[in-house]
């Protein structure tokens, strides 16, 4: 198949449908036509640009990470939250914002409750707060909970402070008789230096338990040591050749049914057995001190056979989307399961080189759901987002892709989509600076996935699905 480039009189810069050749375009030196000019959109034509909901004035810093339930869409920011009518995807419309600063706000929601993660040192738990030196013992940062059963009015209910704060969370729902509670596994690394709250070797994660009747209870149950042997040390060596020594976990993703966690964790990656969701168990390791600079997420597939691992190489703040840095670092890594261990597969990086000025690195993403596909939506920060088919998770290829050309609204390296997930027929990008995209793909392969509906989405707790119909938590 060939790739067919056009550039009609809006400057705009489609490639067919389907048959972007990732392999081909990835030997390809970037040239200055590859790239979209400021504000110009280069996309595969079968994706749709549906709405963009600028970014609210109430919260002057970035976009973060998204959570989805019912008709709502739920924003994070570093300056506090947004709420989403997506009733009607091509009327979303901002419901509500919470100015509360503290970065990044991470979000999750579950029945009438959203949980963002600080990871920025305050001088109190309050919405009011200012940041403060992590060398002050009575700083804080950790959890904060809030009642979203008003959608236009959340309230603040509860702060609880983790050790060396929250990085990301991820929600991991009781079971059976547990059922009434509701865990919060809380991520963080710890920094160049020893604090108070945050002393080394911090190779563990924190496990907050929310009793649903009485959330205003949720506190800190355990702090599972993951790596008793401290894992992976990491080389020392400077950016971009650098392996990240392990401390604590970056993300972890769980699926709850079926008993499993994948780890995230800076100098590698983990399989974990949660099915004692307070006691959570390492069965497998992975590492690639040969690629990987920082294991930064991870992602199963429906059937829980796969891991897709991401490597944020760079820290989401450099142009690793070019020809110096190539195809295997700063990409996705590919890994089946098998005997319960993790085997090697591929690695997928976009094949669009950025400019210089362009922050873009493997980031954020969702499962679009199709029976018997494993296909995925991810986003790239500033090389925008991209859809890739895993099924055969040896050689992953891209359908469809949109991205903008360089965001000088902020200052360079600093911009693009922080995370991208599909949500009930639609795709939603999360701009740093641009707000709230809504997109929609048109293709065969993916027309499946309208056919299935999901009542929650906390893309870091995965639900399995099948046609007509998707699991979700959160309703009560």
């Amino acid at each position: 198949m060939s790739t067919l480039f056009g550039k009609g009189l809006t400057g705009r810069f489609l490639i067919a449908a389907g048959i972007a050749a990732a392999t081909a375009l990835a030997a390809l030196p970037a040239q200055a036509a590859d790239i979209p000019a400021p504000g110009e959109i280069a996309k595969s034509a079968n994706i749709e640009h549906v709405l963009n909901v600028p970014k609210p004035a109430e919260l002057p810093d970035i976009h973060t990470d998204m959570a989805f339930q019912g008709d709502y869409a739920y924003v994070g920011n570093y300056s506090g939250f947004s709420i989403y009518d997506i009733r009607k995807p091509k009327r979303t419309s901002l419901v509500s914002s919470v100015l509360c600063p503290g970065g990044q706000m991470d979000v999750a929601v579950y029945g009438n409750l959203l949980f963002g993660a600080v990871d920025s040192s305050r001088n109190d738990d309050s919405c009011n707060s200012v940041g403060q030196t992590a060398d002050i013992k009575e700083s804080w940062e950790g959890v904060r909970i809030f009642d979203i059963s008003d959608k236009k009015n959340p309230k603040y209910i509860k702060a609880v402070e983790t050790a060396c704060g929250s990085h990301t969370l991820t929600l991991v729902p009781g079971k059976g008789r547990d059922r009434r509670n509701v865990y919060v596994y809380v991520s963080s690394y710890r920094p160049g230096a020893a604090f108070p709250d945050c002393q080394p070797p911090h190779d563990k994660i924190s496990v907050i338990k929310v009793p649903l009747r009485t959330p205003t209870d949720a506190a800190v149950v355990a702090t599972p040591v993951l790596f008793p042997d401290g894992g992976n040390p990491g080389d020392g060596l400077p950016y971009p050749e650098g392996t990240s020594a392990t401390s604590g976990c970056h993300d972890i993703t769980a699926y709850p049914e079926k008993n499993i966690a994948a780890g995230a964790c800076m100098g590698e990656g983990i399989l974990m057995d949660i099915s004692d969701p307070v006691a959570p168990k390492v069965t497998a390791t992975v590492r690639d001190d040969q690629n990987f600079a920082f294991w930064h997420s991870a992602t199963f597939n429906n059937e829980g056979t796969k891991v897709i691992f991401t490597d944020e190489l760079g820290g989401g703040s450099r142009a690793t989307c070019n020809e110096a840095i190539g195809p295997n670092r700063g990409a996705n890594a590919y890994y089946d399961l098998a005997g319960g261990q993790f085997v090697f597969k591929s690695y997928f990086k976009i094949a669009r080189h950025q400019a210089d000025t362009e922050n873009c690195v493997a980031h954020n993403g969702s499962l679009i759901p199709v029976k018997g596909k494993d296909i995925m939506v991810q986003a790239w920060y500033q090389g925008g987002i991209s859809v890739v088919d895993f099924t055969d998770s040896a050689n992953p290829q891209e359908i469809a892709f949109f991205e903008r050309g360089p965001d000088e609204t902020a200052a360079p390296l600093s911009g693009g989509f922080w995370s991208a997930y599909y949500y009930n027929g639609y795709i939603y990008g999360s701009d740093f600076n641009l707000g709230l995209d809504v997109l929609k793909i048109n293709d065969r392969r993916t027309d499946k996935a309208s056919k299935v509906r999901f009542d929650i989405l906390n893309a870091q707790t995965q639900a399995s699905y099948r046609e007509g119909h998707g699991h979700g938590h959160g309703h009560h």
